[in-house]
């Protein structure tokens, strides 16, 4: 029986190690992905314990959340999932625009519904902001999905500190997706402690820094990705990384597991953050990101790796 932990003020109980899906069905992100393995994987997290899926409209688009839709049908498990979505893309033609009106989310919700064939989600976030809807107007909308039993919880994502505390200005907030690791730190300055501060569970996306933090690189990678562009991945900053990683990597070691491992469990000693949502591509990386649970930082331990990378 894995432990299950309450998503900040939701009714909403995980396990904190969950899995990012955009690997699943997200044709646009990743090239040449087969989506049997994606669904082997989901089957996979599902199979050992892992309750909480993150996924979104635009990982395809749509195909994620209707593989997963096909996975839970298939497994019959819907109820102990806590299944998370996102919505605010829309297309314009070509071209996609971010729409947070109350219109095009409570439709974007009732499309999501019929992917992931169910009639309810749990988390429904809204994934970038717009520059025109009042973000407590946009909550307000997903509010009234919420009071309807169509949604469980509230979340937004990649929101400014400015544009979470007007989406909030009810209190009807619950979660609070934004990018935060090791390297990169600036959600301690105000997100963080805005999110305490009124009991919304922050949680981080890209929690290994697109692999540096995993401990898998050595100085002479050259990437043609992404992370070609990335600051963490140029020139000395990449070399000082790899040094801070390595001084993870003692720690990890010392405790028969591997440095993503340690900077997971880091994260899940931070006071505001519940869960996790780490990404995987095959089943055997779900089943790795859960060693994670096992890991038990000491104090000191975990004023290490925060002085290492202050």
């Amino acid at each position: 029986m894995t432990r299950k932990i309450q998503l900040g003020k939701t009714d909403l109980y995980v396990n904190p190690i969950g899995l990012g899906t955009n690997a699943v069905g997200g044709h646009n992100l990743y090239p040449n992905l087969d989506e049997q393995v994606g669904k082997d994987l989901v089957r996979a997290a599902l199979d050992h314990g892992m309750n909480f899926l993150d996924t979104a409209y635009i990982y395809g688009p749509e195909r994620s959340e209707e593989l997963i839709g096909e996975v839970l049908k298939e497994a019959g498990v819907r109820e102990g999932v806590v299944l998370a979505t996102k919505g605010a893309h829309k297309f314009v033609g070509k071209d996609i625009v971010f729409d947070n009106s109350p219109a095009f989310l409570k439709q974007s919700v009732e499309d999501s519904l019929k992917r992931l064939q169910t009639d309810y989600i749990d988390l429904y976030y809204i994934h970038f902001p717009d520059q025109e809807t009042p973000k407590d107007e946009a909550v307000g909308a997903l509010k009234q999905l919420k009071d309807e039993g169509k949604i469980r919880a509230i979340g937004v994502s990649n929101f400014s500190i400015e544009q979470l505390k007007e989406a909030n200005k009810d209190g009807y907030v619950d979660v609070y997706q934004g990018e935060y690791n090791l390297l990169q730190r600036d959600a301690e300055k105000e997100l963080l402690p805005y999110a305490i501060e009124h009991n919304i569970s922050f949680i981080p996306y890209f929690p290994l820094a697109s692999g540096l933090l995993a401990g898998k690189y050595n100085k002479e990678m050259v990437f043609h990705d992404l992370r070609a562009k990335m600051p963490h991945f140029q020139g000395e900053a990449f070399v000082q990384n790899l040094e801070k990683v390595e001084l993870i990597r003692k720690i990890a070691e010392a405790k028969g597991v591997e440095v993503a491992h340690v900077v997971l469990a880091w994260y899940l000693t931070q006071d505001g953050i519940d869960a996790l949502i780490p990404g995987a591509k095959r089943a055997d990386q779900v089943l790795n990101n859960l060693k994670t649970l096992d890991v038990r930082l000491t104090d000191e331990e975990i004023k290490e790796i925060d002085r290492i990378f202050r």
